[in-house]
């Protein structure tokens, strides 16, 4: 029976250690945590980290950069959305990490340069020993130009890392995209060896009953996810967050009856199209909803819209706010947000899209919502720029709808508890395996002892 079971743990699919033999010193400023997460991915070589908002993503990807660099002497590029470029810059500078925010190849030589994803194509790969994605939701589509570019381009490279606070907990294809781009097994692959397709949803997939540990076991040897150091038995003491108050505002929406569906009153949009035309039906009465919460008092504020128009109107009735839009120049934004980070601005009017990624803004703690879209990820880091590690402030989120658009915050709720069901699980299956993984992550090298003489045979 010994011999069975041995021959069952070597068919068990656990991808080798493929980094790092001996560690350099790492960077001081590390918590214990970080620390042990970051020797982990050096180690392992190729990795993802799936690390809540404020836990320092940051710090422990170009920590790992830069050891990486010390022992190999091979350089990093680190891709980041556009606006987080030149606040991971800072953060370098802050911790003593020589680095450099670069738009081209040829700008620097520094053993590790930052640049944004839109940048891609000004750079060789094939010249850089590591490479980061920051915010690695990027390549949540599987059909998606940068998912299918970055995966195919950084097979050359041999070490990578990917760091996300959002993993999409239900969303398998984004676990198996991340897991294409460390070579640890392709998402179709995945798909096959632990899910079925759903019988009622066939483009839906759920775990195989009998695979469900061993998927999650499986995912613990290349990945780590924590929303809190207490995730992995760390003291999480220092990681609480102040509370969240998520708040609607219904406004009235004018109603005329209406000849082609002979409908006399009106009823709540049920369609993702009824509630967009139920949006650009109210803009005036949500932006002055917007601009009468933010010029209640002089504190920071930040308005979040999806439509130009809103955003327009915004900027004209908030006291103090400036507006930051698709339109403008890579400077121009990247002066604005600076602006805004140092205090020079009270209030920011901007898109999810834009700036609703990476970037720290604790200094706030003020948001409005006056326009809403269906996608949970892009609401929740919107509110995860100030609802993060390190706020001190309660926070406050509002959110404007208008009575045709239905229990706005209610659907927002029901999508977060799924969101969070799914992470509880993820985490339950993951805490122990990773945290063993972390704490005692040894590469395994084989080791060769010529001790037994070879004898040529008579014929050669």
């Amino acid at each position: 029976m010994s011999d069975y079971n041995a021959f069952l743990e070597s068919k068990a699919i656990a991808p080798p250690m493929t980094g790092l033999v001996e560690l350099p010193e790492l960077n001081k400023n590390l918590f214990d945590y970080q620390s042990d997460i970051t020797a982990w991915a050096c180690r392992r070589g190729r990795a993802a980290l799936f690390a809540g908002t404020g836990l320092g993503k940051s710090l422990m990807e170009l920590s790992w950069a830069n050891a990486l660099y010390e022992a190999t002497g091979e350089r990093t590029i680190i891709f980041t959305p556009l606006a987080v470029a030149s606040q991971m810059k800072q953060e370098a500078d802050k911790f003593g990490i020589d680095c450099a925010h670069v738009h081209h190849m040829q700008d620097s030589n520094k053993p590790i340069v930052i640049t944004n994803y839109q940048k891609l194509e000004h750079f060789d790969l094939s010249q850089f020993g590591g490479v980061v994605l920051d915010e690695s939701s990027i390549l949540k589509n599987e059909s998606g130009h940068y998912r299918t570019r970055l995966i195919n381009e950084c097979k050359r490279v041999p070490y990578r890392l990917a760091a996300t606070a959002t993993p999409s907990p239900n969303d398998y294809m984004e676990l198996g995209n991340h897991s294409e781009f460390c070579s640890i097994m392709s998402y179709t692959d995945m798909l096959s060896t632990f899910f079925v397709h759903d019988a009622a949803k066939t483009q839906d997939w759920r775990l195989k009953g009998h695979a469900e540990s061993e998927f999650w076991k499986w995912m613990a040897s290349w990945a780590v996810m924590l929303r809190s150091p207490s995730d992995l038995g760390y003291d999480g003491s220092k990681h609480i967050l102040p509370t969240l108050h998520q708040i609607q505002h219904i406004v009235d929406a004018e109603y005329a009856p209406n000849i082609e569906t002979g409908l006399l009153f009106p009823i709540e949009a049920q369609s993702m199209g009824e509630r967009l035309r139920a949006r650009k039906a109210t803009i005036k009465e949500r932006v002055a909803k917007a601009a009468e919460l933010a010029n209640s008092n002089k504190e920071c504020w930040v308005a979040w819209c999806n439509l130009n128009s809103e955003s327009e109107m915004l900027a004209a009735q908030i006291d103090g706010a400036i507006e930051l839009n698709g339109s403008m120049t890579e400077e121009k934004k990247l002066r604005i947000l600076d602006d805004f980070a140092k205090g020079n601005i009270r209030v920011l009017v901007s898109k999810p899209s834009l700036t609703g990624f990476g970037l720290n803004w604790q200094h706030c703690h003020h948001t409005v919502f006056v326009g809403l879209n269906d996608s949970f990820e892009q609401i929740y880091q919107a509110v995860r720029r100030f609802w993060r590690f390190g706020q001190k402030n309660e926070v406050y989120a509002h959110f404007i709808a208008s009575e045709l658009e239905g229990a706005v915050v209610a659907n927002i709720k029901r999508k977060e508890l799924q969101a969070e069901h799914m992470a509880d699980q993820m985490i339950k299956h993951m805490a122990d395996l990773s945290s063993a993984n972390i704490r005692g992550a040894v590469r395994e090298t084989a080791s060769y002892l010529p001790t037994e003489k070879m004898e040529i045979p008579t014929w050669l």
